[in-house]
């Protein structure tokens, strides 16, 4: 199977991971502390889910980024802000795989039209998004 699983949802990259959900979250938040981003919050669906009585198979969100690459954005176009900071979303299928998802920086630089000014910084996201999912999920 392929690492990479193909999503109706334009712009949303969605990756295989070769560890649990909590393992993949954990590898994910150690990445994203050892290049000195921020964690602004983790926010654990399943958890909330579970406190009403619902069930929700283990889903959770890392939202985390960095104000020096951020904010600039958000200067050109203050739009930006919704989808700012990065966010990604580890979840479990019903076969028990687990997959890592988020949106691909060069189409939240197309879906707020910020155009080639901001080429460079959404370049630059993208690669650091690979590297960190590469590293959570055991691909690298």
């Amino acid at each position: 199977m392929s690492s990479r699983k193909t999503t109706p949802v334009p712009g949303l990259v969605t990756i295989a991971s070769n560890f649990g959900p909590e393992e993949t979250m954990n590898r994910f938040e150690a990445a994203v502390r050892s290049k000195g981003l921020s964690v602004f919050a983790d926010i654990d669906h399943a958890a909330g889910a579970a406190a009403v009585g619902l069930p929700l198979l283990p889903t959770e969100v890392l939202i985390f980024g960095s104000a020096v690459a951020g904010t600039p954005l958000m200067q050109a176009v203050p739009t930006t802000g919704i989808d700012l900071p990065l966010k990604v979303l580890v979840w479990q299928d019903e076969a028990g795989k687990t997959w890592l998802s988020y949106n691909d920086p060069h189409w939240l630089a197309r879906r707020h039209r910020l155009g080639a000014k901001a080429a460079a910084t959404s370049d630059a996201m993208a690669s650091l998004l690979a590297a960190l999912t590469a590293s959570a999920t055991g691909l690298a």
